[in-house]
């Protein structure tokens, strides 16, 4: 049994050493993390925090950006509205004035074509005047030549000589 207790005992220094094998091994490990990996685990911490952080500020600055664009398409409809309302005004104004316009210049149209035809009516009056004028002398001088005989003339002639000598007689 004596074999058995040093076997026992032999085992028990391979544990031992395994054990103190273990910790010196955890140790240098613990060692060599704590040592470098507690910078890497420091600036990754750092830089997820700085990336969380720029982020975030992105973030807002397209939330505000959105809320700008939105408040633009806002306006912009109601600029659109406005321009609009502003163009039929324009447009209804435009129509009154060329539909005045219009009819001011149909007044002077109408205007002139009265004054036109009332200057023709009336060169059309003097010249039926004048050839009235001219037709009632043709007839009375044919009515005249018709009657006159060279007896009745050489009356009228003595008649016409006798009224120019009393005036002249009178005035002496």
């Amino acid at each position: 049994m004596e074999h058995t207790s040093s076997e026992e005992h032999g085992m028990g220094n391979i544990t031992l050493w395994k054990i103190v094998n273990f910790t010196l091994l955890a140790a240098g490990l613990g060692y060599l993390t704590r040592k470098f990996g507690l910078p890497f685990f420091q600036a990754r911490t750092l830089s997820i925090q700085s990336g969380i952080t720029e982020a975030s500020r992105l973030r807002q600055e397209a939330e505000a950006r959105a809320r700008e664009l939105e408040q633009r398409m806002a306006s912009l409809a109601t600029e659109i509205n406005h321009m609009r309302e502003n163009a039929r005004e324009e447009i209804s104004a435009e129509a009154g004035r060329i539909r005045m316009e219009t009819e001011q210049q149909l007044s002077k149209v109408q205007a002139h074509a009265e004054q036109e035809i009332e200057a023709a009516a009336k060169a059309s009056r003097q010249e039926l005047k004048a050839y009235s004028a001219e037709l009632a002398l043709r007839l009375a001088e044919s009515k005249i030549r018709a009657r006159l005989t060279p007896g009745t003339q050489d009356v009228l002639v003595d008649s016409f000589i006798a009224d120019l000598e009393r005036p002249r007689m009178g005035a002496q």
